[in-house]
C-alpha cells in the first residue's frame, strides 16, 4: 500500500479553499500583492472575520505575508493556486451549462 500522505495534505488545501470569501480573496490578490486593509475595502468582510480567513490562509501555504512599516501584506505563494481556482471555475461553468441545456429541454 503506498504512502497516503500527498493525499491528506491536498484535502487540507481543499478544506482551506472551501469557503466563498476565500477563493475572492485568491482571485483579488490573483497577480498582486495587497495590503490587509485594500483586502478589506475590497471584500467588505469586518476585520476580525478577515484576519481569521486571512490566517487560515497563511498556515495553509496558500498565501505569504509581509510586514512593512504598520502595514501587512498579502500575496499568493504561488500563481498555480489561481490557476487551479479558475480551472476549477471553467467546470461550475461548464456543468452549469450542461445543466441550463437539460432543464430547456423539458
Amino acid at each position: 500500500m503506498k504512502d497516503k500522505t500527498i493525499y491528506i495534505l491536498h484535502s487540507n488545501i481543499c478544506k482551506a479553499l472551501a469557503n466563498p470569501l476565500r477563493i475572492e480573496i485568491i482571485d483579488i490578490l490573483n497577480d498582486k500583492e495587497l495590503t490587509f486593509r485594500e483586502i478589506q475595502e475590497i471584500t467588505g468582510v469586518l476585520k476580525s472575520n478577515l484576519s481569521q480567513h486571512l490566517s487560515l490562509m497563511v498556515s495553509s501555504g496558500i498565501l505569504s505575508q509581509r510586514k512593512e512599516g504598520l502595514n501587512m501584506y498579502f500575496k499568493l505563494t504561488t500563481e498555480k493556486i489561481a490557476v487551479a481556482c479558475r480551472m476549477m471555475r471553467e467546470v461550475l461553468i461548464e456543468n452549469l451549462k450542461k445543466n441550463h441545456e437539460l432543464i430547456k429541454d423539458y
